[in-house]
């Protein structure tokens, strides 16, 4: 099946709540056909029925249901116009997947590399269509305090601290993604960005004591309200043109926010994509 002629399909993860949520009810609002993506079945239904899209089910700590994912995703729709890699986690504690990885760095960069890759045939297919298709990733600032250590992804080797540098270096790997995807698809009419939703006042991080305590003390008013946290989100992902190079980082709606040192590294970029490929199963030169 594809979409009705005229409309644009978005693929958006991560979309059963906060962000993922509400952009789904304006991006449906815009006229695209939507598939949300989401862990949870009773509020990823909700969210289709609410907005008039297709739910999707996928737990991203497990790499055979991203491979699913991808298959439903490819036997639903002949076209894909924009992917959204919005799903991800910060946890307090760390805990190993089914899969053998830490599930920070699997659910923020491994299952959403994984997805891209395996979407990526039919994203080159749909630029006939379109002219202008997009994979738009979810980062975030807390890149800045990120190491990433191609030897120890799984963080194994260093102090978990409630898992924020943890996060970070995932967020961080995120941003590579990004610049590095859209160093590899240059001329192919696929673009590629990634952004700092703000810090947002909704249950993300829930398990982390810092978090709660922060909402706590402010009376759950620390964070910019979720709809304006979408508002990046919604704004790469729409129609109109996007005003910057792929491979972008916003920081919310501004260009070329501020990275860790690490982010600006395009050969640290290279490495990455060909571990994390590795890791996925994949071939280094998807």
């Amino acid at each position: 099946m594809t979409a009705p002629q005229g409309r644009r399909t978005i693929v958006l993860t991560g979309a059963s709540s906060g962000i993922g949520a509400v952009a789904a009810e304006r991006l449906a609002e815009l006229g695209n056909d939507l598939a949300v993506v989401g862990r949870d079945p009773e509020r990823t239904r909700a969210v289709a029925e609410r907005v008039g899209a297709t739910p999707f089910l996928a737990d991203f700590e497990r790499l055979d249901d991203v491979r699913a994912l991808a298959a439903a995703l490819l036997d639903r729709y002949e076209r894909i116009d924009v992917l959204v890699n919005n799903a991800g986690g910060l946890y307090h504690e760390r805990a190993v997947t089914a899969d053998g990885h830490e599930r920070t760095i699997q659910a923020n960069h491994l299952a959403p590399f994984l997805l891209t890759a395996l979407l990526l045939p039919r994203l080159r297919e749909s630029v006939a269509a379109s002219g202008d298709v997009r994979v738009v990733s979810t980062a975030s600032l807390a890149n800045r305090f990120g190491d990433l250590r191609l030897d120890d992804l799984d963080w194994e080797k260093r102090r978990w601290r409630g898992g924020w540098r943890a996060y970070g270096t995932a967020k961080l790997a995120t941003i590579l993604f990004a610049a590095e995807l859209g160093e590899r698809l240059t001329g192919t009419g696929i673009s590629a960005y990634s952004f700092h939703p703000g810090t947002i006042a909704t249950n993300f991080g829930a398990s982390s004591p810092l978090i709660r305590f922060g909402s706590a003390v402010t009376r759950g008013g620390y964070g910019i309200p979720v709809a304006e946290g979408a508002a990046p989100l919604i704004r790469l992902s729409a129609e109109a043109p996007v005003g910057a190079p792929s491979g972008t980082y916003f920081d919310r709606l501004t260009a070329n926010g501020r990275t860790a040192a690490q982010a600006k590294d395009a050969q640290l970029g290279r490495d990455l994509w060909g571990v994390t490929a590795k890791l996925v199963g994949l071939e280094t030169h998807v």
